[in-house]
């Protein structure tokens, strides 16, 4: 357990930066939802929508990249994180299954990301539990 504690923060920083590439749909809303789903829109109330869901993905990696870097709030960090992700998966699974294939990518990242988050807080539960 103590591998997976002190190796979690390696798959944080690696996420979080993937993470971090969604702040381009701050200055390009357009190319980042046709990247991301393969689709397009036209109107003002998409183009605010879109610009501050990537500046909140954006914001989510850099919480990842900074728990690469404070081991004190590396949990906490982590969990943010996966629950951001976890309500993205699901959201997706249960509206947007269209955009599965395109999207399949960054679902598989952010599953693993989640799967990870739920191993590092039991290794942590089970090590507080045998101190």
């Amino acid at each position: 357990m103590t591998f997976i504690i002190k190796n979690t923060k390696w798959v944080m920083l690696v996420s979080g930066a993937l993470t971090c590439t969604m702040f381009y749909g701050l200055f390009a809303p357009q190319a980042a939802l046709e990247s991301m789903f393969g689709a397009s829109f036209n109107g003002t109330l998409e183009n605010i929508v879109i610009r501050s869901w990537s500046a909140l993905v954006g914001i989510i990696g850099i919480i990842m990249i900074y728990g690469f870097f404070s081991q004190k709030n590396r949990v906490l960090l982590f969990s943010i994180a996966a629950l951001s992700k976890l309500v993205f998966v699901s959201l997706i699974l249960l509206y947007g299954q269209e955009f599965l294939v395109k999207i399949a990518p960054a679902i598989a990242m952010d599953c693993l990301v989640i799967i990870l988050s739920g191993v590092l807080l039991f290794a942590v539960r089970l090590q507080r539990s045998t101190t």
